[in-house]
């Protein structure tokens, strides 16, 4: 008999688990040691008789937080277990840089990478610190990434005639990669004198500023309360079946492009970096998550969804936005290849909002004015597009506890409230309500300035995916009135991240477009 045969079983499961979590990184393959010192130790610790070790092993090694939880509560050591084993097959599979080289789109980008991509965009939806670093560390994914997008475009040509001369694929497959790059960007991962770093601008530098061929939303951003989509992937996350939409590739393309973008030599078409602020480690893609599930919901739209923290635009916020030589964007709306995009001139300006957002809240047991936060369970109807979604004729007039609007569609006048006029009496009355006594609508008002003057802001918040659209009007009327769609991206450190297009163009066909970048003032 082993002398380890005569060791308790809880010692010698703590054994096993402080060797198998040892390091963070990497499966527990200093389990196969112990496994294979005899049969009785085998039949302790091995997988099939012990899944609640597997499970410790499994927290210890990954994310288990509130983010997981949105995708299964119950988290048994039979589940935790099954998905320490599936999640290292993933990240195996992306170490050895399996189906990398893969063209996206291609016979060879099948389900294979569907599930390699979706579990490692879940893990990053998940992250609080450990996800990233099995991912980035251990797996390398940056690169995996770098040579899915990007590496097929340019095998052979150097940084001085580098040109995508065919439109790159957008379907689920990059759109999830691209998410996955900008969660994992490091611009110190790359140098202006790197032949790759101008590989990836070019390509970056079509998705994001290709506004015709690669949309910022999904269902399209002419609907204020557009149809559920019908289009949400299947999944299977913890040993679940799930549903998921995942958003399209612009606004990622466009945070990354905008970044990378500031290793640029001086004297090229961008004037001076803009500072970006380091991501956090904790929970930072909440809403991101939020959004992914609130499009693939069957009450999809109903009251504004969890892709958005209602407060979470109020303050000032800093940026650029940027505009193409119209020439050159016209002859891309007829039809024109990348070439003309990537060989134009791109300017930039820096620009200053100060927000302000006012909510409507539905209190439908209220019985008397004192308890009315909002007399009518109806928000503001919805409206045209290129009205930041106003209906024409509405009337807005700002207070200082919020908004008095009228609606050319209805009699009574609306109260939109900004958040401290509430009291947290009335928060704990409408928390107490659930979705019916939550926050049903959002306007938000605003100014700013730019190298192009003063200008003024008013916009609506799309109740199921979050999705931002502010009119800007400059007070000098001559600079003429232009609409500023996109996401909020982030939780602690958030970017303010979309397009801004003409007003004059109808809303369902492709206008003059650039793209702009704002993040809040430290």
């Amino acid at each position: 008999m082993s002398k380890l045969d005569t060791v308790p079983h809880e010692i010698l499961e703590r054994i096993a688990f402080i060797s198998a979590t040892d390091s963070l990184l990497g499966p527990p393959s200093t389990m196969v040691t112990l496994l294979t010192a005899n049969r009785q130790i085998h039949a302790r610790l091995s997988f099939t008789s012990n899944q609640y070790l597997y499970a410790r092993i499994f927290s210890s090694k990954f994310d288990v937080g509130p983010s997981s939880h949105r995708f299964s509560n119950r988290s048994s050591p039979t589940i935790l277990a099954h998905e320490l084993v599936h999640r290292f097959r993933v990240l195996n599979r992306i170490r050895a840089r399996m189906d990398s080289g893969a063209k996206p789109g291609s016979a060879g980008d099948g389900d294979s990478v569907h599930e390699l991509l979706f579990h490692a965009y879940l893990m990053m939806l998940e992250n609080e610190g450990k996800n990233e670093q099995q991912l980035r560390d251990y797996a390398k994914m940056s690169d995996w990434l770098r040579a899915y997008l990007f590496e097929e475009h340019f095998s052979t040509c150097s940084k001085l005639t580098t040109h995508v001369e065919h439109w790159p694929p957008h379907n689920e497959h990059t759109s999830l990669a691209m998410w996955l790059f900008w969660f994992l960007l490091r611009a110190d991962d790359y140098t202006i004198d790197d032949d790759s770093t101008w590989n990836v601008l070019s390509v970056l530098k079509v998705y994001a500023l290709g506004a015709h061929k690669y949309p910022l939303t999904d269902p399209s951003w002419v609907n204020f309360l557009p149809e559920s989509p019908q289009d949400s992937t299947h999944i299977v996350h913890y040993s679940e079946a799930h549903q998921l939409k995942t958003p399209p590739l612009a606004t990622p393309a466009i945070l990354a492009f905008l970044t990378l973008v500031n290793l640029k030599a001086a004297g090229t078409d961008f004037s001076s970096p803009l500072e970006l602020p380091i991501k956090p480690e904790s929970n930072e893609w909440e809403y991101e998550l939020g959004r992914c599930l609130s499009l693939s919901k069957p009450e999809f739209g109903k009251g504004l969804s969890e892709s958005f923290r209602p407060g979470s635009v109020e303050g000032t916020w800093e940026g650029i936005f940027t505009y193409t030589e119209f020439t050159a964007y016209a002859a891309l709306l007829r039809g024109a290849p990348p070439p003309v995009l990537q060989k134009s001139v791109i300017v930039r300006h820096r620009q200053t909002w100060k927000l302000r957002e006012h909510h409507f809240v539905v209190n439908s047991d209220s019985t008397s004015p004192e308890d009315e936060v909002a007399a009518d369970t109806n928000p503001l109807s919805a409206g045209d597009p290129l009205r930041a979604y106003f209906p024409f004729g509405t009337q807005i007039i700002e207070t200082r506890d919020g908004l008095e609007v009228r609606d050319p569609n209805r009699l009574a006048e609306l109260r939109y409230y900004r958040p401290a006029s509430i009291s947290k009496e009335q928060k704990d009355k409408l928390a107490d309500k659930g979705p019916q006594g939550q926050v049903q609508d959002i306007i938000i008002t605003g100014e700013g300035h730019s190298a192009w003057g003063q200008f003024n802001l008013v916009g609506r918040v799309r109740p199921c995916d979050g999705f931002i659209s502010l009119c800007k009007e400059y007070v000098d009327h001559d600079r003429g009135k232009w609409i500023y769609r996109g996401y909020l991206v982030g939780n602690i450190n958030s970017n303010l991240a979309g397009r801004w297009r003409d007003t004059l163009s109808p809303a369902a066909v492709p206008g003059y477009e650039g793209c702009f970048l704002m993040t809040r003032r430290r």
